[in-house]
């Protein structure tokens, strides 16, 4: 009923589920399950399981989430820089990537600041 909600909503109607998703534990229920939701959302956070195991918090792969539609929510600046952040972290292990910004991020009080020490 949940799935069939969700894709019933017309005409300004909006439906939010959060959900989690427990993957590759060689069930197949779970991962139908995830595809589904995986198909209908639009925004992913994914987690992690090596940089918790190393107590980074927050443990999460910085290039496997987002959203699909980060063009209508960032100005031209914003997504320019994101998307550059993205190019730097894909490289990098995501331990490495994950100490990276949570260090960048400690030293700004902005978006924009942030932003700005990226061009450094």
């Amino acid at each position: 009923q949940l799935f069939a909600s969700a894709r019933n909503c017309e005409d300004g109607a909006s439906l939010t589920i959060i959900a989690t998703a427990l993957i590759e534990t060689g069930s197949k229920m779970d991962d139908l399950i995830f595809q589904e939701f995986k198909g209908t959302g639009n925004m992913e956070i994914v987690l992690d399981r090596k940089a918790a195991e190393l107590r980074l918090w927050p443990a999460i792969n910085l290039n496997a989430s987002g959203t699909r539609k980060e063009e209508l929510l960032l100005s031209g600046k914003e997504l320019e820089g994101a998307q550059f952040l993205r190019r730097a972290l894909a490289g990098q292990k995501i331990e490495d990537a994950t100490e990276a910004m949570i260090e960048r991020i400690s030293k700004t009080k902005s978006n924009t600041e942030f932003l700005s020490l990226l061009n450094r």
